[in-house]
């Protein structure tokens, strides 16, 4: 008994002594589960989501997510992509960003051109209450653009220099001098309570600009040195070994041609690049030769520059285009839009005999300065045929340094990296080709796999100091803007202009009331066949119809039948005949109940 009881007696105490022990253990796991809850509520992150600049050029426009605060980043268009028939522009889809105004505190510019401020119209009609940051030219640009919407008096505007940081509620974004083709092109340093964030904007490493302003390498050696969660890096030339040229390259090239040149020069360049211009204007007057600008963005631009003092030259030596007859072909250079073959531009125009106030001939020496944009190749080669046609002597890139690009090459990627040192690494602005020849540069100066991140728009990428992934997506289409009309051109719509554009249109008008037809039917093609041509398949096509409606006898009210029977048969037949498919529009007329006129359905 004893024993036994004291073995209870033992059994008991061991019991009451590790029971304070196995309670101890609990709580104290209770707790550490507590605080890796605590700890991970309290894990700071910020999202990354880009409505477009991925998988394509153009469309430029990120949101920079942390908490409930959100800022934007550039706001562009792009040229529609060859089958959207009679698209003018392209823009980013903000449906993401409906119903969240009030969490927008910014949208910050990186440059002028655009790819990257076009958009900005369009989306404060949507957004009007949210300010727009950007440098001196760049707002400048934005203003003359928001003026052509009626929108530059109520739109908030705000010029930043560089070198200065903006706060916002939830952000602070430091403007960090960076170079481009155009001037005042800026990278932003941005931090938040879930992070930093370096996005570079369009960018190289110019070390003899134009304009003085060297690329700020100490400041983002500096940057590097704080910590960079996540950079977000330009693509555009990340296939490119070496280095990208100097802008100043292309000036000494300007001074050659125009030494030896003694015919008048054309040149053809975007109307953004004020720095290619100022040379332009330097090398006129050291050649003694008077300047004359043509095309509409040309003209606005240039008239912006000079005011806000980007330009500087003297009025003097500005020529109207109608005094052209007054000079010698050696006294003038022309300076106009055009370098990427747009159909209704002024190069255009001029190489296809239809500009009113000048023509191309043997007399012209023109030089289109500026590299195709991915797409438009066939339309630049298409120009340059048609002026040589026309007598006159033709320079682009790859036959002289006349343009230079403002994008950096691999070397200058790499630097970045280096200098950065980010955490986390994002490809931007480019194709597909482009982002994946960025992501390999990140790798091969050894970053992890895991943590570069080739997205497509609309990615939600999600960033923390523990973990990014990719947590979701966005809506992140595509808006067209076609004439006044900003997105009533949809898929439907642009399906409808494909066909058009390969088997054309036919029309079948018939008059019918309840006893029959009354008259027709008759049939109307364009572009689908000659009718005169095609008398045999037009007859067919009509006894066709007049059989389909006929057998409607019963009810020739239900017209949506009818309709829908005569368009199916045809079809069938057309295709049967011809092997293509017109769009095919049939009308049916009736009596009007009301009195005589006749209805059209």
């Amino acid at each position: 008994m004893k024993t036994k009881a004291t073995g209870a007696t033992a059994s008991t105490q061991k019991n009451t002594k590790t029971a304070p022990a196995t309670q101890n253990t609990k709580t104290k796991q209770a707790n550490e589960q507590n605080k890796s809850k605590k700890k991970a509520s309290d894990q700071k992150n910020f999202r990354v989501i880009a409505l477009g600049g991925l998988e394509e050029i153009g469309k430029n426009c990120t949101v920079i997510e942390c908490e409930d605060d959100m800022i934007i980043l550039d706001c562009g268009i792009k040229f529609p992509d060859i089958d959207m028939f009679g698209v003018d522009l392209v823009m980013p889809d903000f449906t993401y960003l409906e119903g969240k105004e009030n969490r927008i505190r910014g949208l910050f510019i990186t440059h002028g051109h655009e790819d990257h401020i076009g958009g900005i119209p369009y989306f404060l009609q949507k957004f009007p209450k949210v300010p727009v940051y950007g440098t001196k030219l760049t707002i400048g640009l934005i203003r003359r653009r928001l003026t052509e919407h009626n929108l530059d008096k109520k739109a908030n505007l705000n010029v930043v220099g560089y070198h200065s940081t903006i706060n916002v509620k939830g952000f602070s974004v430091e403007f960090v001098v960076t170079n481009h083709s155009i001037a005042d092109s800026a990278a932003f340093y941005i931090r938040c309570k879930g992070g930093s964030i370096f996005l570079t904007g369009d960018f190289k490493f110019d070390l003899t600009p134009i304009d003085g302003h060297v690329v700020d390498l100490p400041r983002i050696a500096e940057i590097g040195k704080e910590g960079v969660d996540l950079l977000i890096c330009d693509s555009t030339n990340a296939a490119k070994k070496g280095y990208s040229l100097s802008e100043k390259v292309v000036g000494e090239e300007f001074a050659n041609l125009f030494a030896n040149i003694k015919k008048r020069i054309v040149i053809a360049t975007f109307s953004t690049s004020i720095h290619r211009i100022q040379q332009i204007f330097d090398t006129a007057r050291a050649h003694r030769r008077k300047v004359v600008v043509s095309g509409r963005s040309m003209t606005n631009v240039i008239s912006v520059a000079k005011e806000l003092r980007y330009l500087k030259f003297k009025d003097s030596i500005l020529v109207d285009i109608k005094d052209l007859p007054k000079y010698q072909p050696e006294q003038i250079v022309l300076i106009t839009t055009g370098s990427q073959g747009e159909p209704m531009s002024a190069l255009s125009r001029m190489a296809y005999g239809e500009h009113r106030q000048l023509t191309i001939n043997e007399d012209d020496f023109v030089i289109i300065s500026a590299s195709p944009i991915p797409g438009n190749e066939k339309a630049v080669a298409n120009i340059i045929s048609e002026i040589m046609k026309l007598g006159a002597e033709v320079i682009y890139q790859g036959s002289g340094n006349v343009h230079v690009s403002g994008h950096g090459c691999q070397e200058e990627i790499k630097l970045l990296i280096t200098l950065l040192n980010p955490a986390y690494y994002m490809p931007c602005h480019g194709e597909y080709n482009m982002l994946a020849s960025n992501a390999k540069l990140a790798a091969s100066l050894g970053k992890e796999a895991e943590r570069i991140f080739i997205l497509k728009n609309g990615d939600i990428l999600e960033v923390s100091k523990e973990k990014s992934a990719v947590v979701g997506t966005a809506p992140a289409g595509i808006v067209l803007i076609d004439g006044l009309g900003v997105g009533d051109v949809g898929n439907v719509v642009l399906k409808d202009r494909k066909r058009l554009s390969q088997d054309g249109l036919l029309i079948v008008v018939a008059a019918i009331d309840e006893t029959g037809i009354i008259s027709g039917p008759d049939i109307v093609s364009r572009g689908f066949v000659y009718m005169k041509e095609s008398e045999a398949l037009m007859r067919d096509a009509k006894a066709l119809c007049e059989r389909t409606i006929a057998n409607h006898r019963r009810n020739y009210s239900d017209y949506n039948s009818i309709k829908n029977d005569v368009k199916y048969e045809l079809e069938k037949f057309l295709f049967d005949t011809t092997k293509r498919k017109p769009v095919i529009l049939p009308i049916l007329m009736y009596p009007s109940k009301t009195g005589n006129k006749v209805r059209a359905i």
